[in-house]
């Protein structure tokens, strides 16, 4: 039986990236900034003095491994590619058939198929893991073992049961791995192991490159903040970032299973209203700040580099055409978003920056 293992929300990352990142994640900003006499509401500080210091990124070789694994595996069963000829190993993942029984009867939570056991984890009470070692893939065991005085279920603390486990199959490790799997993956730029692991590795150079990008940004903007004074904003102008914060905390909170109140008071300690206020009001000032050096330095997007923008956003994005992202939000919402980012290229080339 399985350990059980806290944290509901563990598959959730790096959400206050999408809901706090400005104008430089989301495309639906307020479209009346660029005729809005934004100086009235913020006063800029020096912004051509800025020095930030942003960790460039670095992709290990376990990362390229780990990420090449679970792509290979995705594809891997008893009859294509799955280890059959050796026994299992310590370090082994093993896809195994369980059923546990108690004086002879199956208990509930016992039982599983097609289940995925890393040999050595500590997932499974002791004795069972350790049983495994030895078996060769299609052979069945019998493990006679107890559960631990302390275990969470107080009706199997202590308990004698007899697990029955099959071991279908051993998942390859990196030197097990064979170009014909790799062949079927459907990967057009790889068709051999190697090939997919230029591939995984050229991935994650360039999410971590996106992820520098991103840090300097913040880091940057945060500056650009902290040297700027704001008046206070009006009501009207901060309901639509009210709205745009309000549609993105309810779709993360419900592709995690929860409510906004109880998503935000695990991740930022308030309540739902509390944080889309909050959050509407930075993402507000910072686009006041952006407004005003574009304004200062007579950066614009004109209609000619905004069609070439959206082309290559459809196509970097996956939406295929302009169309289809105009079905989203219209195009001076998608000016906006590329001028942001435009006076945040302008500020980084000024910027000092120490990696």
């Amino acid at each position: 039986m399985r350990k059980k293992t806290g944290g509901f929300l563990a598959g959730v990352i790096l959400l206050a990236s999408v809901l706090l990142g400005g104008c430089g994640k989301d495309p639906a900003t307020n479209r009346t900034l660029g005729v809005m006499d934004v100086e009235r509401y913020v006063t800029l500080g020096d912004y051509g003095s800025l020095s930030v210091s942003v960790v460039q990124p670095a992709v290990e070789e376990a990362q390229v491994e780990e990420l090449l694994l679970a792509l290979y595996h995705r594809y891997v069963t008893a009859d294509n590619g799955g280890v059959m000829d050796r026994p299992v190993e310590v370090g082994d993942t093993v896809i195994i058939d369980y059923e546990g029984k108690q004086d002879g009867v199956a208990f509930q939570g016992g039982t599983a198929s097609g289940s995925a056991l890393t040999i050595g984890s500590g997932q499974f009470i002791p004795g069972f893991e350790e049983g495994l070692v030895g078996v060769v893939p299609g052979e069945t065991v019998e493990l006679p073992l107890t559960f631990p005085e302390g275990y969470q279920n107080a009706d199997l603390a202590g308990v004698e049961v007899v697990f029955t486990v099959t071991v279908n199959y051993i998942l390859p490790r990196v030197e097990e791995m064979q170009d014909s799997i790799v062949a079927s993956l459907g990967v057009q730029e790889a068709g051999t192991v190697e090939e997919l692991r230029q591939y995984v590795r050229d991935y994650l150079e360039a999410d971590a490159q996106a992820g520098y990008r991103y840090n300097l940004q913040t880091a940057v903007l945060e500056q650009l903040m902290e040297r700027s004074t704001f008046e206070e904003l009006p009501e009207e102008f901060l309901d639509s970032y009210r709205q745009i914060t309000n549609t993105s905390l309810e779709k993360a909170a419900a592709e995690s299973g929860v409510t906004p109140d109880v998503f935000t008071n695990y991740y930022y300690n308030m309540g739902s209203q509390e944080y889309v206020t909050a959050s509407a009001q930075l993402q507000a000032r910072q686009e006041l700040a952006l407004q005003a050096v574009a304004n200062r330095e007579e950066l614009t997007v004109d209609d000619q580099e905004l069609q070439e923008k959206l082309e290559q956003y459809a196509q970097t994005s996956g939406r295929g055409s302009v169309e289809a992202l105009l079905e989203e939000f219209d195009r001076e919402e998608y000016r906006n978003y590329f001028m942001c980012e435009k006076v945040l290229d302008f500020l980084i080339q000024n910027t000092d920056v120490t990696e």
